[in-house]
C-alpha cells in the first residue's frame, strides 16, 4: 500500500500515476467495495466547510492529491515522492493497464451521448477492452427504489472496476454512501469522461506541466467555474495563511 500525510485533516496517498496504478492493480480483488477520490483545492475548500464531505474523502481506499498545490504541500511536509495524481491521468494509465481484457469496466454518470462516445473511443484505442455495463443516471436525487435497482444492476454485471462520474462533490457523497453496496471499486473521474469521450478539450501538456490546467478549464468554461474557482481558491489560500 502507499505512504500516507494529512492535509487540513485530509489523507493523501503520497506517490506518482504509476506507482498508484500500481497499488490498485496489486490489490485490486479486495479493493471491491471500496472507492478512489481525487482532491483538489475545490475539494479541500469544500471539506473544510463540510465535514460530511471531509469523512467522505478519508473514508475512501485512496484519495490522490489532483492538485499541484496538494502534492506542493505534501513535499512540505517531508514526502518528497509526492506528485500530482490527476484523475484522468489516473483513468487513462489504468485503462492502458487493463487492456488485455481481465479486469471487468462499468461506468456509471454523465449522459448517454458521452458514454456512447467515451466507450466507443476507449473500444477503438483496446480492443480487448472489457466494458460489462455503463448507465446515465437522472439529473435529480434517486429515490429509494432506483437506487437499489441501479445497485442491482452494477453487481449483476460482476464488475471489477465502477467508473463514477458525477463531477465533485457529487460523485464522493455516492461512492461514501455506497461503500460496501457495489461490489466493484468505485473511482471517481469527474471529467475524465469527457476527456476519454472527446466531448471536453483537455488543457495542452504545457499548461498541465506549469499547473495551468485549471486556467485552461476555467477560460473554455467561465460561466461555470469563475464563481467556483474565485471562492474556494481564495479559501484555500486563506486557510494555508492561517495555518488551519
Amino acid at each position: 500500500m502507499m505512504e500516507t500525510e494529512e492535509i487540513f485533516g485530509i489523507r493523501y496517498a503520497v506517490g506518482d500515476v504509476m506507482s498508484a496504478v500500481s497499488a490498485v492493480m496489486g490489490s485490486l480483488k479486495s479493493l471491491g467495495g471500496g472507492y478512489i477520490c481525487f482532491s483538489n483545492v475545490f475539494t479541500v475548500a469544500t471539506a473544510l466547510d463540510k465535514p460530511a464531505y471531509k469523512e467522505a474523502l478519508n473514508g475512501s481506499s485512496f484519495t490522490f492529491p489532483d492538485g499541484a498545490p496538494i502534492a506542493k504541500k505534501l513535499r512540505k511536509k517531508g514526502k518528497v515522492m509526492a506528485r500530482r495524481i490527476a484523475g484522468p491521468d489516473f483513468m487513462e494509465a489504468l485503462l492502458k493497464a487493463t487492456a488485455d481484457g481481465k479486469v471487468r469496466h462499468f461506468f456509471y454518470g454523465s449522459t448517454e451521448d458521452t458514454l456512447d462516445k467515451l466507450t466507443a473511443n476507449i473500444r477503438e484505442k483496446h480492443p480487448d477492452m472489457n466494458i460489462v455495463g455503463r448507465y446515465s443516471p437522472p439529473y435529480r436525487s434517486l429515490t429509494a427504489d432506483e437506487d437499489r435497482e441501479i445497485i442491482r444492476t452494477i453487481n449483476e454485471t460482476k464488475p471489477d472496476i465502477v467508473w463514477i462520474g458525477l463531477g465533485a462533490p457529487k460523485q464522493e457523497m455516492f461512492m461514501y454512501h455506497h461503500k460496501d453496496k457495489i461490489s466493484g471499486l468505485m473511482v471517481g473521474v469527474g471529467a475524465g469522461f469527457d476527456y476519454q469521450a472527446g466531448t471536453v478539450k483537455r488543457a495542452p501538456l504545457w499548461m498541465q506541466r506549469m499547473s495551468l490546467e485549471w486556467f485552461h478549464r476555467l477560460i473554455t468554461d467561465p460561466k461555470r467555474l469563475a464563481k467556483r474557482y474565485l471562492v474556494t481558491n481564495t479559501k484555500y489560500i486563506w486557510h494555508c495563511m492561517i495555518g488551519k
